[in-house]
């Protein structure tokens, strides 16, 4: 159990990895709430979400995060000898579901994805089925394809995203040099070439665009203003691939939150999108 009465730290042990989860208290004065899992960005510690566990409380909603494979209170460290990719994170979002299984039986359940996380989440419905999930938003969320950019955006995307898949391949892992933190070099390489090609790689022998063109679960797709990574074009690129999806695509605006937004800062002025995830959830069909 953490010392931070928050939340209590569990870990998921998943082929030789330990999976770092947050599992935060029930709402108050609700019974059966619909669970939503979070799945952080490159990078980003799980404790980062903090105030958007607290909103999406607020909003009536039970809250899990669970950092991603690598980063924050997951291992393993990335380095030289450490090669997951886009494979393995999708596979432990799997995990971490079947894990919470006696906590999500009968209830709603939704995948929330931000930025890396968003493509994780997408990627294990596309890989793994949809049975567990009930939903899935995306929030920050986009194919980082360098024509995808708006204006000569792109001119730069591509050169800066191949120089880092480049420095990863050399160094073996990617050190975290101004972006992204510590990843080991097959997220990095599965990243940058989606960057390159705007396309998702092919994954355990799967075509995962196919896979991704196949999902069926409702999707609430939220772009976020003033994003320096995955502008709202971006969203839209993402949103494109999702053709057998019900998708609900919006955009959370600085009018909305009443503050500066950007890829990492709406998280702390998310209280409207939270209740926003909150009545996308109370929409999907009961189990």
């Amino acid at each position: 159990m953490n010392r931070d009465p928050e939340y209590a730290q569990e870990f998921v042990d998943v082929d030789g990895a330990r999976l770092g989860v947050q599992v935060y208290p029930e709402p108050a004065g609700v019974t059966g709430a619909p669970v939503v899992v979070v799945l952080p960005a490159m990078g980003v510690r799980a404790r980062y979400y903090r105030p958007f566990a607290a909103a999406l409380r607020a909003a009536g909603l039970a809250v899990v995060v669970a950092d991603l494979r690598g980063t924050g209170a997951s291992t393993p460290t990335p380095s030289r000898a450490d090669r997951h990719g886009y494979a393995e994170l999708a596979s432990d979002v799997g995990a971490v579901l079947a894990a919470l299984k006696p906590r999500l039986d009968g209830r709603t359940r939704l995948l929330l994805g931000h930025s890396l996380g968003g493509q994780a989440a997408l990627l294990h419905l596309a890989l793994h089925g949809s049975d567990e999930v009930d939903g899935l938003a995306l929030v920050a969320v986009g194919i980082p394809y360098w024509r995808s950019y708006p204006g000569l955006r792109g001119l730069g995307v591509l050169p800066y995203t191949q120089g880092i898949a480049a420095t990863a391949a050399l160094l073996g892992v990617w050190p975290g040099w101004g972006f992204g933190g510590r990843q080991s070099r097959g997220v990095v390489r599965d990243w940058a070439s989606t960057a390159r090609t705007g396309r998702f790689p092919r994954l355990d022998g799967t075509d995962t665009e196919a896979a991704v063109e196949a999902i069926r679960t409702p999707v609430l797709a939220v772009s976020v203003d003033d994003d320096q990574y995955t502008p709202h074009q971006t969203m839209d690129a993402l949103c494109a691939k999702l053709g057998g999806a019900p998708v609900t695509r919006e955009r959370y605006t600085v009018a909305q939150a009443g503050a500066a937004l950007d890829h990492f800062t709406w998280v702390r002025a998310c209280a409207p999108l939270a209740r926003r995830i909150a009545a996308f959830a109370g929409d999907l069909p009961p189990r």
